[in-house]
């Protein structure tokens, strides 16, 4: 588990007494603050993976779902080469940097290596390379290969499309994301490699959940705890990429 800066702030939780309830923090709606904000506010504020990434150093609560995903999978092992597409804020890079061993802080173990791409600037994060990239342009495939030296061990991804608020829309977004991620995956993927992707309620499907399950070993859709309950978002996990040679 990463070992970041203590962080500031009042708890929302009680004291640890027997049969104390846990303080809720309540936000009133200030003036010119819409009532979906200081309902966004509220939950943040009630959120303990929220309280949990500020206190260990995580750039925000979605490290946990890659966290919850890994224990479960174990693809982000010592020595694997990670591509983190759409990376902002950072919290998956900084993951899977602890996990792959990327800043040789295990002795004995192999070095592995982190590349997070995204649309916007992120702020550096110690043991992963950031690179500004759109991974849909035309050579996107053969600048990841080189910055990694060869083929990627594992591809994620945590991108979701702005909401437009029209549920089906969405969805229909999301897993264009997720086809458009699987496609570059399957073009720098090494061979057992591993992609693990967000999608929406339903999971990966169609022609997706096919393509996936001819060019994987195992395909599963997942809800991870750290994934809020009020939430459509899944994540793909497929694991043993067969290789450029195709269907099983």
């Amino acid at each position: 588990m990463a070992k970041g800066p203590a962080g500031g702030g009042t708890s929302a939780g009680g004291g640890s007494g027997r049969g104390q309830r846990e303080l809720r923090v309540r936000v009133r709606t200030a003036k010119g603050r819409r009532p979906s904000s200081t309902r966004w506010l509220e939950r943040q504020l009630n959120d303990p993976y929220v309280a949990r990434a500020r206190r260990e150093g995580y750039r925000g609560r979605a490290a946990y779902k890659i966290i919850e995903l890994d224990d479960r999978f174990g693809f982000l092992k010592p020595g694997a080469r990670v591509v983190d597409l759409g990376c902002a804020p950072g919290g998956w890079c900084q993951v899977a940097v602890e996990r792959v061993n990327a800043l040789g802080q295990r002795r004995g173990r192999p070095v592995g290596r982190v590349l997070g791409v995204d649309l916007q600037e992120v702020e550096p994060i110690p043991g992963a390379e950031i690179h500004r990239l759109d991974f849909l342009e035309d050579g996107a495939e053969e600048k990841v290969k080189a910055w990694l030296g060869g083929r990627a061990d594992v591809v994620m991804s945590d991108m979701a499309a702005a909401a437009s608020g029209h549920r089906q829309t969405d969805h229909l977004r999301i897993v264009a994301l997720c086809e458009a991620a699987a496609a570059f995956a399957l073009d720098v993927l090494e061979e057992g490699g591993t992609f693990v992707a967000k999608v929406l309620a339903g999971g990966a499907e169609g022609s997706l959940q096919t393509l996936l399950k001819q060019r994987f070993a195992k395909v599963a859709n997942v809800k991870p705890p750290a994934s809020r309950s009020d939430s459509a978002e899944k994540f793909v996990v497929a694991t043993g990429f067969r290789g450029r040679g195709g269907a099983a």
